[in-house]
């Protein structure tokens, strides 16, 4: 732990050294939110969320609060380690080439990019999903987020496709050569719009009872009220459905590499496999009581749990082992973290500054900003320059996660 902050009505820890002043204010409203249990746990990777900041963890006493989880619940990791060496594969250009033609086999079967989705539905034998009870007051198919003509067909569409934004696929290759397979993406437009219609509610909810809230961000249920039930049947349809969303992914990869490893004449074998949250709330018991945690841009780090801590585009990606620290809640990061925003990145890096980071890992070239201040610049905010240093925040949180394998970019599919 970096630093503590006593000056609220509960601390904040930090594992972060420099939490941006935003964030900062972010954290302040949590630990003096009345539901707010023990501290507020800021992960290294913290940067500003809407109403919580993203690498933050807080438990709530007897409350879940939509802004506390995100807009895309569910959002998570897969990796899947195999025993290839990467020396089976050719060196230098054609070994690229292979790296290349195995994103393009996924391609052609996982939509990617924001809004892509598929022409027809995919099966999912989900029984919330496919048989839900229309006559019940708080059935899916009478909440707001919900329209019946058109959103269980559309979240059909959209599972086992990447998304956009930070959404990535990845080869990699670990300290000791074995190729490793990794994608981070979530629940797609169903958890925008679960988390968009409880925090419409909850802000209703809140100005009826009251409640002394430090920001409207952070409008909040009672577990056990009906909305609060509801809420929470709602998001762990999400985290099922971004869950499957990976695996579906996940199959795709394995059947591309499988091809080509078949063209080389690679026999190989599936040693790991890890399908993981970070955009979630659960009830857990911590110091002496059972409270809702919220992981916000957080991993599970429970003694002996594995997790999974990307870096950026073009930098390390890490497997890790939870050590169970009570002081963060049981958590880690999930990932590197921003240190500027998507704007910002567009703006202040070059194209060259860019392309010299991602040398000798094979990526799609960059696009353009369709909109905004950055409009006609190249598209550079998920470039490695935009992130903090994965390296030096895994160094951070020492006393939260032991390393297990440290992995290097081969080749990178961005959403």
């Amino acid at each position: 732990m970096k630093w503590v902050n006593s000056e609220n009505n509960v601390p904040i820890k930090s594992w972060c050294e420099n939490v941006e002043d935003s964030a900062m204010e972010q954290a302040k409203n949590l630990a003096n939110h009345p539901c707010t249990f023990k501290h507020v746990a800021l992960m290294p990777d913290c940067h500003s969320g809407y109403g919580m900041p993203i690498g933050g963890v807080i438990a709530f006493k007897n409350a879940v609060c939509p802004h506390a989880v995100g807009v895309d619940i569910g959002c998570g990791m897969g990796a899947i380690g195999t025993n290839i060496d990467i020396s089976s594969f050719p060196e230098g250009n054609e070994g690229m080439k292979v790296f290349r033609s195995i994103l393009d086999m996924v391609k052609d079967h996982v939509p990617v990019g924001e809004g892509h989705a598929r022409a027809k539905e995919q099966e999912w034998n989900d029984d919330y999903f496919i048989n839900d009870d229309p006559f019940n007051e708080y059935s899916i198919d009478n909440r707001g987020w919900f329209d019946d003509s058109k959103g269980r067909s559309f979240d059909l569409k959209n599972l086992g496709t990447l998304g956009g934004g930070n959404h990535f696929i990845e080869i990699q290759a670990s300290d000791d050569n074995k190729i490793w397979l990794m994608v981070h993406s979530g629940s797609r437009n169903l958890g925008h719009r679960i988390a968009s219609y409880y925090h419409k509610e909850a802000l209703a909810w809140n100005e009826k009872w009251h409640s002394n809230l430090p920001s409207k961000d952070l409008a909040f249920f009672p577990a056990d009220d009906d909305m609060g039930q509801a809420y929470i049947e709602d998001m762990n349809l999400a985290l099922r459905y971004a869950r499957e969303n990976r695996r579906i992914i996940m199959e795709q990869l394995k059947i591309a590499l499988d091809e080509s490893c078949s063209f080389l004449g690679i026999d190989y074998n599936i040693v790991e496999e890890v399908n993981i949250h970070h955009n979630y709330a659960a009830i857990e018991k911590h110091f002496g009581r059972n409270v809702w945690i919220h992981r916000k841009g957080a991993t599970s780090a429970k003694k002996g749990e594995i997790g999974i801590i990307p870096g950026s585009m073009g930098t390390s990606s890490y497997i890790v082992g939870g050590l169970g620290n009570m002081e963060s809640f049981m958590s880690c990061s999930h990932g590197a973290g921003r240190k500027m925003s998507r704007t910002d990145a567009c703006i202040s890096i070059s194209k060259n500054e860019a392309d010299k980071a991602m040398e000798g890992i094979v990526h799609d070239r960059w696009g353009n900003v369709k909109r905004g201040k950055a409009k006609g610049k190249a598209d550079l905010s998920e470039s490695p320059l935009a992130y903090k240093n994965i390296d030096e925040v895994i160094a951070s949180e020492t006393d939260l996660v032991e390393v297990l394998v440290k992995l290097r970019p081969l080749a990178v599919l961005k959403g």
